[in-house]
């Protein structure tokens, strides 16, 4: 039996993914409200393990006990009691659970509370001035995926630099690790042929980069065994989970390997998981791991983006999702951080993959939000999924933390997938699968087409070890879509390596791929970043990092002033959302002669050379370029001073997003 089952056209809607948070019916307390995060909590909610931070030097920050005691106050306050629906009785009990990597104390109480219950207490806990940060311990899950069922190709012969591996090669199934050109594509069983403007591009660079010498960690499911995956990191990894029922095992606590041992929500004790509706394991992680570094050129299956990257499996999913306060940990760990009860990562990574979230918006202080801070601070660059939502990036957690590349799917086509989150959030777009024909938002999914084709197993709970278990799946959504950047930043790691440069840190990571992003082939109906990926044009920009000078930032409709001596320039950069149009960048007024030269992605030579769009009028500094449907990206703009001194030149560039 394959494990991953076409979905009926019935029930897409209903899976598009984790549901949006609803309005609070519950108001915060306005002298609380910067302490709480209660908009990761749902209306229908239960909850019982609450993340508290004590500030720095506090006796709570210092003291397990008194910290559990603080709690139990700040219930006795919220007349919280043991049996739900009383006004007296036994005082509802809290447990302290452990120290988390970022410094907060995880607590529990001895019932599951409502939402409305959950925030009283937080009120109470935030009124004590030792706390700088409280919030509930919410499950988190993989991003719902699109499923398409699983085959099991013939092998081909191995051998060659030039992948023969059939899935990608003979059967075309791997549409999104080619050249986004618009070159017509029959993919595999498909009778209908599609212009590829969705392809990352990888194919291309595999001539020159594989990942070598690159370390990525995927915070996921953990990895099944499979011939198509270099396993060697594998048992390096490690299972974070501490909560028996989420883990699978007999008693709480984490143990090492990265191994999946199963997600399924079959069965009594998953009743309450996604919605009462039962779900065979989804060997997620290991479909995300094959896009990253499947391995290629062995005559077997699929090809990875950055085969010869050693990967690092971490599972912080399993059966129902995974907490929060072990995402975190997860995150600290994989980025060579220290955390309490296991051994260091003696293989920290330089790019972490996250293919998961949860509702509600991400600020600085939560803790998923300082786990990243501390991993970016290490100089690791952190990739996640926008979630697959159809809604503002901003309600989608970690996607929306500061920081992180934020990843939007697009299908064949290059049409945002109509599942996709969108949004200023959103740092750029990769193949993840549109599904239906055209990328439209429904009709009859293509069999082939519509998904991105990676590595699975066909065991309905537990991993099938039988030659028959390894397989290969369709998966759609920005979950997918996260690996193909992931892969494209561990390319873009080695090449900077090689090259000798000074390595990168993840803002010149980001600035790389934003700078180098393929135009959309039209614009988005949302905005969901700079444009698509695409590994070379990324490669390069990486490369030649250090030939970006430094630019003055401009916002939108507000204006700089420029000034400069004869034959000096001045720099100015502009980021422009896709989907954004009528784009106007001026100079105006002041003294002296001022011309403007126009660059996308990169800058203009020192005199405008190689500029996309110029103005030079004699004799005056009025000039102006006008775009009506712009490239999203960022735009520079070089002002040059020409044979006069200028001073008081107005510098200015504004757009219109929808």
């Amino acid at each position: 039996m394959n494990r991953l089952t076409m979905l009926h056209l019935a029930a897409l809607t209903a899976a598009i993914g984790i549901p949006s948070a609803h309005a609070a019916n519950f108001s915060i307390s306005p002298n609380v409200i910067g302490v709480i995060n209660a908009r990761t909590m749902q209306d229908s909610g239960q909850y019982d393990r609450f993340i508290v931070t004590y500030r720095n030097g506090s006796t709570e920050r210092a003291n397990s006990q008194v910290a559990a005691q603080t709690m139990l106050v700040a219930a006795s306050r919220a007349k919280l009691y043991a049996t739900a629906n009383t006004t007296s009785g036994v005082a509802l009990g809290v447990t302290w659970r452990r120290k988390l990597a970022v410094g907060a104390d995880l607590l529990s109480t001895s019932r599951k509370l409502s939402k409305t219950e959950a925030t009283t207490l937080m009120q109470q806990i935030a009124t004590d001035p030792s706390v700088a940060h409280v919030e509930a311990d919410v499950m988190m899950h993989a991003v719902k995926d699109f499923a398409q069922a699983a085959i099991k190709p013939a092998a081909a012969s191995p051998g060659g630099s030039t992948p023969n591996d059939p899935l990608n090669v003979t059967n075309h199934l791997q549409w999104h690790m080619q050249p986004g050109n618009g070159a017509m594509t029959t993919v595999g069983r498909d009778t209908t042929a599609y212009p590829n403007w969705g392809g990352n591009n990888a194919s291309t660079a595999w001539a020159s980069y594989d990942g070598t010498g690159v370390t990525v960690a995927v915070i996921d499911t953990g990895v099944t065994h499979h011939g198509d995956l270099n396993e060697g990191l594998t048992g390096a990894g490690y299972d974070v989970i501490t909560d028996a029922l989420t883990s699978g095992r007999a008693v709480d606590g984490r143990v090492p390997g990265g191994w999946d041992t199963g997600d399924w929500t079959t069965g009594a004790a998953y009743s309450s998981c996604n919605g009462g509706s039962p779900e065979a394991s989804s060997w997620h992680g290991t479909h995300v791991f094959g896009n990253i570094a499947a391995v290629n050129s062995n005559g077997v299956g699929v090809d990875g983006i950055a085969t010869n990257a050693a990967v690092v499996p971490i599972r912080a999913l399993g059966h129902c999702g995974g907490a929060t306060s072990d995402i975190a940990d997860a995150i600290e760990w994989a980025s060579g951080g220290t955390v309490p009860g296991i051994p260091t990562n003696p293989n920290p990574a330089q790019v972490i993959s996250m293919s998961l979230g949860g509702a509600g918006s991400c600020s600085s202080d939560d803790v998923t939000s300082t786990a990243i801070n501390d991993a970016i601070s290490r100089g690791v660059t952190v990739v996640v999924a926008a979630g697959n939502d159809g809604q503002d990036v901003a309600n989608a957690s970690p996607a929306s933390c500061p920081g992180v590349i934020a990843v939007a799917s697009v299908g064949i086509t290059g049409k945002r997938a109509f599942y996709s989150n969108y949004g200023n959030g959103v740092t750029i777009a990769s193949p993840g699968g549109g599904i239906y024909p055209n990328d439209a938002s429904s009709g009859t999914t293509t069999p082939d087409s519509g998904f991105v084709w990676s590595t699975v197993n066909d065991g309905a709970t537990t991993e099938d070890q039988t030659a028959n278990g390894p397989t290969y799946g369709g998966m759609a959504g920005t979950s997918q879509a996260t690996p193909h950047v992931t892969g494209v930043v561990a390319l873009m790691i080695e090449a900077v390596k090689e090259a000798g440069h000074a390595t990168l840190t993840p803002a010149q990571i980001s600035q790389a791929l934003t700078n180098s992003a393929r135009s959309f082939p039209a614009a988005p109906d949302h905005t969901i970043g700079a444009g698509i990926v695409d590994a070379n044009a990324a490669i390069q920009a990486a490369i030649n990092i250090d030939n970006i000078a430094p630019s003055i930032p401009l916002t939108s409709g507000v204006a700089a002033t420029a000034a400069g001596s004869a034959g000096g320039s001045n720099l100015y950069s502009v980021s422009v959302p896709a989907g954004a149009t009528n784009l106007t960048m001026r100079t105006l007024g002041g003294t002296g002669d001022v011309s403007l030269y126009v660059k996308r992605g990169n800058p203009p030579g020192s005199s405008g050379a190689g500029a996309d769009f110029s103005s030079v009028k004699p004799n005056t500094n009025n000039e102006t370029v006008v775009e009506t449907a712009p490239a999203g990206g960022v735009y520079y703009m070089l002002v040059t001073g020409g044979t006069k001194n200028f001073a008081g030149v107005q510098v200015l560039a504004n757009f219109v997003t929808h």
